[in-house]
């Protein structure tokens, strides 16, 4: 499993996407967004778009993320790339390596998506799913359709994917995941969700070209503040998924690679 770590609708219009001020970059009632919307540094306030130089990204990579220009795109790029299995141990891979490797897991799907939100001129928002300690969290990277929420989400499995932008709030979005986000044991694992995490209060070369595991990016996300979805009380009451669920949620996208068995030698005289 990743190291803390656990898929489109309908296109935009153009000018939604490209002209004007996004309608979604709005102070909204929702705290968690209200929250999100801090300072950030100068040198990044100046750049809506985000160039090619700034993320110091080669034309290759940064072309990749050109034509990823709508939700659509983005989420079928990562959906046709293999789950990151981490085969040679846990990683936290930056947009680069994604881009290298062509595999990822959650947190490194959502760098990528804010990355090619954030060159399209949309801010790189992602969210942090949190969880009891039998399960891993999960995390997102977040859009915007007028006031409506939606959700990119690299997952192998089938609940944990793609949101349309439906949700009036950032807690309904969080709240969708809820019934389906379970352990091994069918016990329902989603606690509480972050504030709308806006990438850009983080050095690109932290994220986007960070040649070995983003760790400091990832400790800054998951040390967000966050809100509580269920109760103590509601906590107690919390019924298992049925054995019918917990067979189907095993159907995953990209099985893992098969583990070879070393032949065992016989010994002679």
């Amino acid at each position: 499993m990743p190291l803390l770590y656990r898929h489109f609708a309908t296109p935009a219009s153009k000018c939604e996407w490209q002209n004007g001020r996004p309608h979604w970059c709005k102070v909204d009632s929702d705290p968690s967004v209200a929250e999100s919307h801090g300072a950030l540094p100068m040198s990044y306030n100046a750049h809506r778009f985000a160039h090619r130089e700034h993320l110091g990204l080669t034309p290759g990579e940064f072309a990749v993320l050109q034509r990823l220009s709508t939700p659509q795109k983005v989420q079928s790029f990562l959906n046709a790339i293999c789950i990151n299995h981490e085969t040679d141990g846990e990683t936290i891979l930056s947009v680069r390596e994604v881009l290298s490797q062509r595999h990822a897991h959650c947190i490194e799907a959502a760098f990528v998506a804010a990355c090619a939100f954030w060159v399209h001129g949309k801010p790189p928002l992602v969210m942090h799913l949190d969880c009891a300690a039998t399960d891993y969290p999960h995390v997102i990277a977040l859009f915007r359709r007028g006031r409506d929420w939606g959700a990119i989400s690299k997952s192998n499995g089938t609940p944990l994917r793609y949101r349309d932008p439906i949700y009036r709030s950032l807690r309904e979005l969080a709240m969708s995941y809820f019934h389906e986000y379970s352990d091994r044991h069918g016990r329902k694992t989603l606690r509480s969700y972050s504030v709308a995490f806006d990438l850009r209060c983080v050095d690109a070369k932290l994220w986007v070209t960070n040649t070995h595991a983003c760790l400091e990016t990832n400790d800054r996300l998951a040390s967000a503040r966050h809100y509580p979805l269920v109760t103590s009380r509601q906590e107690r009451l919390l019924v298992r998924r049925d054995p019918f669920e917990r067979h189907t949620a095993k159907t995953v996208e990209y099985p893992p690679p098969a583990v070879k068995k070393r032949a065992k030698q016989k010994s002679v005289g």
